[in-house]
């Protein structure tokens, strides 16, 4: 059990200016007294959507990647499927409809894998990572946004992949490597 002082919030924020916002996101400049006690300020980004991610396995432990260029960081970049959904929709249903947008997929079989902060240090984002068994397969109905492409490959390879640098979104990272811990929790 965490302790009180692990529970206290030691910042005190003395004002907060909204800087910009988008349908997406909210960007806040504050003026803070920071945990030593100093004035300072502090950039806070505020998602108005959960993410989804999925990770969507078959029987012969295969998992459907997709590859887009990333704007934001400027490279091309293999991912496991993911989206969006609004604050007051079920994230289950959004994962759904990305994983059936963005690869063809319908599963049957639905659990949560792990809910992460994507990055707490400037944002609130919660991301929730789903694992989607018994997959049935269709076409793909990307957005007109998404230049998608879709790589069948095997756990353990993306698992390599995580470790080589050659999967680097959050997200996904976390999903393949909760997934192969959770298989292999008996071995640890």
């Amino acid at each position: 059990m965490a302790s009180d002082i692990e529970q206290k919030n030691p910042w005190q924020r003395k004002n907060s200016k909204l800087v910009y916002e988008n349908p997406w996101i909210r960007v806040n400049h504050d003026e803070v007294i920071d945990p030593g006690g100093q004035d300072g300020i502090y950039g806070r980004v505020q998602f108005k959507n959960y993410a989804v991610g999925i990770l969507a396995i078959d029987k012969h432990q295969n998992i459907y990647l997709v590859g887009q260029y990333r704007y934001a960081v400027d490279a091309y970049s293999w991912e496991i499927p993911e989206g969006g959904c609004l604050l007051h929709q079920a994230p289950l249903e959004a994962a759904k409809r990305e994983l059936k947008e963005e690869t063809g997929i319908v599963a049957k079989e639905w659990k949560v894998l792990q809910k992460l902060h994507t990055s707490n240090s400037v944002t609130d984002e919660l991301a929730i990572i789903y694992l989607a068994q018994d997959l049935s397969f269709g076409e793909a109905e990307p957005e007109s946004c998404e230049d998608l492409r879709l790589k069948k490959i095997k756990i353990t390879e993306a698992l390599a992949w995580v470790f080589d640098g050659k999967i680097t979104d959050a997200i996904s990272v976390c999903g393949i490597q909760a997934y192969m811990l959770l298989e292999h929790k008996t071995n640890l």
